[in-house]
């Protein structure tokens, strides 16, 4: 398709947009009396107008019926997270039983490291991927360290070439063969925080098999994003925070996978606790573990289910609208995004680097903007006029589309912004 930096030929995308509708179910905050054009889905999701009915019907719940609400609620507390397995599996290419939601992404992360982490004298390395998320940094180092071994000689960091942006996959394959026996676990995001950067997850969790590793994923900035087939591509284990894309809400509970390989294997080691114990005799408060089969055999506390409401919500939304239809709008909506920051840039004789990619198959539903020769001040300026984005140091402006709620106007509008900023100066 051929763009156009007009108001009118954005208008149009918009009505011929088959999710147009959809921006009407969230609730945007306003500056200056204005709606905002909201660029930080990839931090923050903006909030279902349906998340405040699942909240109320659970206090109401809590209300009238009190401790029976475990039972007796509308939607009973006790089973509340299983509403989640058929859409979570959709979302992230999974088997129900292969998908639970509980505690928070590092946590969720680090459990899984229980199991998927055994470190032998021989083969006790672990991949990752260099400027990795700090939380999932400081998780490799306390892990490592938990079982006796320095950072510098069990973390391997994945290098980016000098000069480039994003790692390049014949790298990765490149240094996993070469860590090869020594290799325990592969664990690195599907899509890089700072970069946008997807990675070909199929490619590198078989390359980490064909050593002998296991294989996980941080999915924070790919889940509800990105196309996920994580049963087929036999993937160990992954987890995601489920506040950026899927709109949850601020620290929302994470989702885990395990593939359904590893469910009936009673060499795996796990932490235990009484909610992931056998469903039909966990009232009986027996002495011995008996863990439901599935991901839900790894839950471990009562589930907080005022949190999982609007996750729910949300969860309902994809449903409706489909991954496929849902990354469709994605491309298209990033690639009319990528076009008019050229065009503006050109307009300006600015000097905008993307460093996302520019390969679609290698990013979803964010560019990060390198605005050499520009400073604190014109993201501060994009701020006071109603565009809310993510600046990160030293100039790096993250813009993320996403295709849920975001419009094409609204790429039209943030471009005439941008460029006011500019010349403001």
């Amino acid at each position: 398709m051929t763009f156009e930096n007009t108001r009118e030929f954005a208008q149009d995308l918009d009505n011929k947009d088959v999710l147009r509708q959809y921006q009407d179910e969230f609730i945007f905050p306003k500056v200056n009396d204005k709606k905002v054009i909201y660029f930080t889905g990839n931090s923050l999701g903006l909030q279902p107008k349906r998340a405040k009915s699942y909240v109320d019907e659970i206090l109401n719940d809590w209300a009238n019926l009190a401790v029976e609400g475990h039972f007796y609620a509308q939607k009973p507390w006790w089973d509340y997270h299983e509403r989640f397995a058929n859409p979570l599996s959709s979302i992230v290419g999974a088997l129900p039983s292969e998908v639970t939601v509980m505690n928070t992404l590092t946590v969720n992360l680090h459990l899984l490291m229980v199991s998927f982490y055994q470190p032998t004298a021989t083969q006790y390395k672990i991949i990752c991927e260099e400027k990795a998320f700090p939380s999932d940094q400081y998780m490799f180092q306390s892990q490592v360290h938990f079982h006796g071994y320095q950072p510098e000689d069990a973390i391997v960091e994945i290098k980016r070439r000098e000069g480039e942006h994003n790692l390049r996959l014949e790298d990765i394959l490149a240094k996993i063969a070469q860590v090869g026996d020594a290799l325990a676990l592969v664990l690195i995001g599907g899509v890089n925080y700072y970069t946008g950067q997807v990675f070909d997850m199929k490619a590198i969790t078989q390359a980490g098999h064909q050593v002998g590793a296991k294989v996980g994923w941080d999915l924070a900035h790919a889940a509800g994003n990105v196309k996920l087939h994580l049963h087929d591509w036999n993937v160990d284990f992954a987890a995601w925070c489920s506040y950026k894309y899927m709109n949850s809400g601020p620290g929302n509970a994470s989702g885990c996978f395990i593939h359904e390989q590893h469910h009936n294997n009673p060499n795996l080691p796990r932490f235990a606790g009484w909610w992931g114990h056998n469903k039909e005799r966990r009232f009986k408060m027996e002495p011995n573990f008996d863990p439901i089969h599935g991901a839900d055999g790894w839950q471990i506390s009562n589930l907080p289910v005022l949190s999982l409401a609007p996750y729910l919500a949300s969860v309902t939304l994809f449903e409706e609208i489909g991954m496929d239809a849902l990354i469709l709008k994605r491309d298209k909506i990033t690639a009319y995004l990528e076009f008019i920051l050229h065009e503006i840039d050109q307009e300006v004789n600015g000097n905008f680097e993307i460093i996302t990619p520019a390969n679609p198959s290698e990013r979803a539903c964010q560019l990060s903007v390198f605005l050499h020769g520009e400073g604190r001040s014109l993201f501060d300026y994009l701020m006071k006029n109603g565009v809310i984005t993510d600046w990160r140091e030293p100039n790096v402006i993250r813009l993320a589309p996403v295709p849920m709620y975001c419009s094409f106007e609204d790429m039209y509008e943030f471009g005439q912004i941008l460029k006011a900023g500019i010349l403001a100066k």
